[in-house]
């Protein structure tokens, strides 16, 4: 019985090797699968380049006038460049606006403002910018403590301080979006 296997098993070998092979073809590579973005061009300013800018004008949470969506006034603080070319100048005119405003207040209360950079106007074309900037007054919570101490009833006039941005304070943006230069 070993003896019928094994003449099987010959048969089988020579009848695999009288077959035709079939020549390989190349088999191209398979697609990559992440897109490789070419790097910006000399004449784009992507999004989220930075446009340092400075306060034209002094804020505080006290004023009675400061709201929400009130606008605020800013400029670019130096010439955002691409190549060695000016694309944004300094001084070109800034928009902000107010988004939330709290007065200084009893029991220590400070103030706060917090603000959203909008846009920028380079000639006539309006430039899309965002970034947010804030700042806050000192509790007077140790003032508080202090009052409640010596006299119960005095803690309720102390107040913290008001949130104040001042005229000249730097600030930093980003595009927000593509710039196109010719």
């Amino acid at each position: 019985m070993a003896f019928n296997s094994s003449i099987a098993l010959v048969a089988l070998l020579q009848a695999a090797a009288v077959q035709p092979v079939a020549p390989v073809a190349a088999v191209a590579p398979a697609p990559a699968h992440a897109t490789i973005i070419s790097p910006a061009g000399p004449s784009v300013l992507r999004a989220g380049a930075e446009v340092p800018l400075r306060m034209s004008e002094t804020i505080n949470s006290n004023n009675k006038a400061l709201r929400e969506g009130h606008r605020i006034r800013m400029e670019v603080a130096s010439d955002v460049l691409l190549g060695g070319k000016v694309v944004i100048p300094a001084g070109s005119p800034v928009t902000a606006e107010i988004t939330e405003v709290r007065r200084k207040g009893m029991w220590g209360k400070s103030g706060r403002i917090e603000a959203r950079v909008l846009s920028t106007r380079v000639g006539d074309r309006l430039i899309r910018l965002s970034g947010t900037f804030d700042d806050k007054g000192v509790t007077g919570t140790a003032g508080v403590v202090t009052a409640i101490a010596l006299v119960p009833v005095a803690g309720f006039f102390v107040t913290g301080t008001s949130a104040q941005i001042l005229a000249g304070s730097g600030v930093k943006a980003f595009l927000d979006e593509d710039l196109q230069i010719q």
